[in-house]
């Protein structure tokens, strides 16, 4: 039984749900100790309390900062610059950390941290996360302003995470790799293993994920639907007409999910993977500055799926549309066919690395 080292960005879920899928199937044949931070950190605690083999440990994270449902950049930044001067004595620590446990593969998730350390304690890194679409994808099928934001995200992608020896792309799309990219491993959506045993159907209720800053103007439109709505992100409170807001309850949220006619969210690659693998139509409503989100939706949209706006410019009339097309877009998702899991390919490479 080797040890791996698992690190994994703090900020959102998406993160978290991938490696807690790849890390349910490895923990069977190998121990399996996980780095994260913030909501990552909180989300994979709960899935592993006292599962065998798992180990999850807090580090240090990136984190973005939101003031009143937006992004506060000045306050991000700030928050990153420190990040940047902490960084040198978390990756000595980290490294220190790969000395003691003796790991035989380090994997990291879009996280800094481990793959510097890493390359300082000579052990082997794999890359498997969704950021480095940017990096690897043909992407010229997307609008000049999306175009033109990967191209300016590149070197900081480089930047986070360097030094890996093989690159594993999850996505639930997959264009052609650019030239000198043939290497990288596209694989579709980490599915966890409750998702995977969760029976699909269609519901009465739509299921939506926001964040918990999200504008009263947001909640007030979804009040206009006329279905019950089961909100997430956004804590739990006191019903409000056809809303619901839940607490995020893993088991819950993916019964929820598989059982809605549709998906009103963000546009997160993990839970569209998860949507559209349950066949959910889904209106992404990415933030007008989260353009890696944008990047998403547009697939969405170009695959059939959906729909997409920026969450600040959602109005009724673009609500009552989607609503009004939700059975043409599950027609074309079953006509698709359901993706496929992308875990079995990403072992096979982690498998690969183990020797």
């Amino acid at each position: 039984m080797s040890t791996i080292f698992y690190s994994v960005m703090g900020e959102g879920r998406g993160h978290a749900a991938r490696a807690g899928a790849v890390a349910e199937r490895l923990r069977h044949r190998h121990r399996i100790v996980i780095h994260a931070s913030y909501d990552a950190l909180a989300f994979l605690r709960q899935l592993f309390e006292d599962v065998e083999n798992v180990e999850v440990r807090e580090i240090p994270g990136l984190k973005f900062h939101y003031v009143r449902g937006r992004m506060n950049l000045t306050r991000t930044i700030a928050a990153g610059l420190h990040f940047k001067v902490e960084l040198k004595r978390h990756v000595r620590a980290m490294a220190e950390a790969i000395q003691r446990d003796q790991p035989a593969l380090a994997i990291t998730d879009f996280e800094p941290i481990l793959s510097r350390a890493a390359r300082l304690a000579g052990c082997p890194l794999l890359s498997l996360d969704h950021q480095h679409f940017l990096i690897a994808y043909d992407l010229s099928s997307l609008p000049w302003k999306l175009r033109t934001y990967a191209a300016q995200m590149r070197p900081a992608i480089r930047m986070i995470v360097h030094g890996q020896q093989r690159t594993v792309v999850s996505a639930f799309y997959a264009p052609p790799l650019l030239p000198r990219y043939e290497h990288v491993v596209q694989v579709g959506p980490m599915l966890r293993p409750l998702v995977q045993q969760t029976q699909p159907r269609v519901g009465e209720h739509i299921l939506c994920y926001l964040r918990s800053g999200t504008k009263p103007a947001v909640v007030d439109l979804l009040r206009e639907i006329p279905r019950p709505v089961r909100v997430y992100g956004m804590g739990e409170r006191p019903a409000a007409g056809n809303l619901r807001f839940l607490a995020v309850h893993q088991e819950r949220f993916v019964a929820d999910l598989a059982s809605a006619t549709a998906v009103i969210a963000a546009a997160g690659n993990q839970l569209l993977g998860e949507a559209m693998y349950f066949g959910k139509p889904f209106l992404a409503l990415p933030e007008a500055k989260h353009y890696e989100q944008c990047i998403n939706a547009h697939f969405l949209q170009s695959l059939g799926g959906g729909d997409w706006v920026v969450i600040e410019r959602l109005d009724r009339t673009i609500l009552h549309s989607f609503l009004d097309r939700i059975e043409d877009y599950r027609g074309r998702l079953a006509q698709n066919g359901a993706l496929r899991d992308g875990v079995p390919r990403a072992l096979a490479e982690i498998e690969v690395m183990l020797g």
